[in-house]
C-alpha cells in the first residue's frame, strides 16, 4: 500500500483514472470541468459554513408584542 494513497488508490490507479477521464471528456473540456467543479465545491463550502454560522447565532429578540 502506498503511504499517500487517497481512498485506497495509489499512483498507478490515479494515473489510469486520469487517462480514462482524458479519453472520455477530451483535452478541451478538462479546464471547464475543473473550473465548474471548483466553483461547485466553493459554493458548497460557503453554504455549509453559512448554515453553521446561522445555527450558532441565537435568534434576534422580537420587540413586537403579539397582536390579538
Amino acid at each position: 500500500m502506498y503511504p499517500l494513497a487517497i481512498f485506497g488508490l495509489g499512483p498507478p490507479e490515479l494515473l489510469l483514472l486520469f487517462v480514462v477521464i482524458l479519453l472520455v471528456f477530451g483535452v478541451g473540456k478538462l479546464p471547464a470541468i475543473g473550473s465548474n467543479l471548483g466553483k461547485g465545491l466553493r459554493n458548497f463550502k460557503k453554504a455549509v459554513k453559512g448554515e453553521e454560522e446561522e445555527e450558532s447565532e441565537p435568534p434576534p429578540p422580537s420587540d413586537s408584542k403579539p397582536s390579538h
